[in-house]
């Protein structure tokens, strides 16, 4: 009997990945990864001379400096992609913003910008790559959402954000629905409480920081490699019978 080799199926060789919000934190990580399991990434993000730094380390990869709540830009993001490679298997929905307010003191133009970049930038992004992908009849798109998109925080108030990451898990169900039998598959992956630079400010309060102890089961914060293997797996092949799906990974947070 021929052994199997679980691993190859988390392999991406001959893949493009396009990451966005991919200057930093969750986004220059995945694309580290992904390259790391064989992918060629596309990095997008604002800041050209961050994704620079971000691809030094990466052969090959590609960078589009986008505003992805610009129409324009995500098209130019999606037609670099496959002028340059040719073709677009994953796609990794991260960019995002965050602004912790107190519900009644949040603006109306808070909240906006909060679901234009956190959802209605995602989705468009999914409908683009999308086409390319039904068109091929393969792809694979993750939606990097939270875990405030599945509870609510309340004691850190962030409605925008907690609404646009709610939509965005049900945007990935929808879509899976739409087209798991036309070969795209679409999960949402939703973080806990990890230090990046959208949370350091957080981060930087002890009394903050205790709190996600107590709150959480394992005790403590995630690890910048705690999403790797959630992310990889997501990816690839290896979820191949997996869409629709919400992945979270909050060291128990939402388990009590």
């Amino acid at each position: 009997m021929v052994q199997p080799d679980p691993l190859a199926r988390f392999r991406l060789d001959g893949r493009v990945a396009v990451v966005t919000g991919a200057s930093s934190g969750f986004g220059a990580r995945f694309a580290a990864v992904l390259a790391a399991a064989g992918a060629t990434p596309v990095l997008v993000a604002r800041r050209l001379d961050r994704l620079e730094a971000v691809a030094e380390d990466l052969d090959g990869a590609v960078l589009v400096a986008a505003d992805v709540t610009r129409p324009e830009d995500v098209e130019r993001v999606v037609a670099t992609a496959l002028d340059q490679l040719g073709r677009i298997d994953v796609l990794v929905n991260n960019a995002g913003v965050n602004d912790s307010v107190p519900a009644e003191d949040e603006t109306l133009e808070q909240f906006r910008y909060t679901l234009d970049v956190n959802l209605t930038a995602a989705f468009h992004l999914c409908q683009v790559v999308g086409r390319h992908m039904l068109e091929r009849g393969d792809g694979n798109i993750v939606n990097v959402a939270s875990m405030l998109g599945v509870v609510g925080a309340g004691q850190i108030p962030q409605a925008g954000y907690a609404a646009s990451k709610a939509g965005l898990v049900n945007l990935s169900r929808e879509l899976a629905a739409q087209w798991g039998r036309r070969g795209v598959r679409v999960n949402a992956l939703c973080p806990g409480w990890f230090p990046t630079e959208m949370t350091a400010e957080m981060f930087a309060d002890e009394r903050s920081v205790d709190w996600i102890r107590r709150k959480t089961v394992l005790g403590r914060a995630g690890r910048d490699d705690e999403l790797d293997g959630a992310l990889l797996w997501l990816a690839s092949e290896a979820s191949s019978y997996v869409t629709g799906s919400t992945v979270i990974v909050d060291g128990g947070y939402t388990a009590v």
